[in-house]
């Protein structure tokens, strides 16, 4: 129990750090060097905070807009963006438009692969680039808002509000896809060759950010973290959130498991950290930044935070067959050092390996996130509550 811990720090002592000046802040790629040399003990004596960053595609992202009453009013029950549907199912001028969300008059797949070309993903990067996007609303006219079509040109700086939503991000690990057909396969996880002719991976390994906590004891609700550029919170658990999965010895889930649902105002970020993206025959998604802060409260969160791509490990899955079907199976568990040095053996056969994730951004998010830390830019903050699952899991 905590009683146990040789260093014992607090988020208010870290902060008191931060506001003076004091506070030693490394990457998760520097502290796992560290941790390496010295062990967690030491490590947790000398360093207060580890930042770490993710770039990737993430499809349950959206953002929820208020493009203000017009004059004469309107409930708008059909909205689009440049063509692409938002949902008006919530009051008269707020609509969620989904980064995933196509044009309406995209063919889909209905010429093989489609490509997917514009989507509620780009829709959210031209925001936030300060371009102008065509708003066109209708309503059923009532007596408190009557006008019936809407139309105009705007950009973020028109609307009273814009808040990024995303109900499931920074997921917690995740497979390493394969193709064991004869045939070709577009999909999220990108192209997949036949016949193991690649095998792709997400997540920055030892910079992803729930990897660094795995039992999500620093991280909760009403986490400040970096969010695509700006400031954002955790605000609940991600859709599809999972805390009871096979773990490795050191505790680092090995196949995908906690989420989370993050909030920050979109007028703040950045197009540099959000980006619209196609995927050629599976569709339009947003690639988000995100880095979240890690306070070393003692040595057992060195210890997480201190893990290497050699320390963590995804299953091996087939695409072809298997996840479309839902057959639980796996062809071998790997490790991010593996994936990362470029190829990898499955079945007997050496296999080149891709990641869908940015390393390079990930690593820069991690930095400016340190960077921020440093120079009192950001405090960290105190979870109003832990996530769902993780109390289940003691501190030791």
């Amino acid at each position: 129990m905590e009683g146990e811990f040789k260093v014992k720090k607090t988020i208010e002592e870290i902060n008191r750090k931060i506001e003076k000046g004091e506070v030693v802040v490394l990457t998760a790629e520097e502290f796992v060097n560290l941790v390496k040399e010295v062990g967690p003990v030491t490590a947790a004596k000398e360093v207060d905070v580890v930042t770490t960053g993710t770039f990737s595609p993430m499809c349950s992202s959206g953002a929820f807009l208020n493009f203000g009453h017009t004059s004469p009013t309107i409930k708008a029950y059909r909205v689009w963006l440049n063509d692409v549907p938002a949902y008006g199912g919530l009051a008269a001028v707020d609509v969620y438009i989904g980064a995933t969300e196509t044009r309406e008059d995209d063919p889909l797949n209905k010429v093989f692969p489609g490509q997917f070309l514009y989507g509620g993903g780009h829709v959210i990067h031209d925001l936030v680039a300060g371009k102008k996007i065509h708003l066109k609303a209708l309503g059923y006219g009532t007596h408190c808002y009557p006008r019936k079509s809407f139309e105009k040109e705007i950009t973020i700086h028109d609307l009273v509000d814009a808040v990024l939503c995303n109900p499931r991000n920074a997921y917690q690990n995740y497979n390493c896809a394969i193709n064991l057909s004869d045939k070709i396969l577009y999909t999220y996880m990108g192209v997949l060759k036949p016949n193991l002719g690649n095998a792709n991976y997400a997540t920055a390994g030892c910079l992803s950010p729930l990897l660094k906590d795995p039992y999500l004891k620093t991280i909760g609700i009403g986490t400040r973290i970096f969010l695509g550029g700006a400031k954002g919170y955790v605000v609940w658990a991600g859709t599809q959130h999972k805390t009871e999965v096979k773990r490795t010895p050191k505790g680092a889930p090995m196949q995908p498991a906690a989420t989370l649902m993050v909030i920050g105002n979109l007028k703040e970020m950045s197009p540099e950290w959000l980006i619209g993206t196609s995927h050629i025959g599976y569709g339009c998604s947003l690639a988000v930044g995100i880095g979240i802060p890690i306070p070393i409260l003692n040595e057992q969160v060195a210890e997480w935070a201190g893990l290497s791509d050699e320390d963590l490990f995804t299953q091996i899955i087939d695409y072809s067959y298997d996840y479309p079907n839902g057959v639980k199976r796996n062809y071998g568990i790997v490790s991010y050092a593996e994936l990362k040095s470029g190829k990898i053996t499955v079945l007997g056969k050496e296999v080149p390996t891709f990641p869908i994730s940015s390393l390079p951004k990930a690593r820069e998010i991690a930095e400016i996130l340190k960077n921020w830390i440093k120079q009192g830019e950001m405090l960290l903050t105190e979870p109003v509550n832990p996530l769902p699952g993780a109390k289940l899991f003691p501190m030791r």
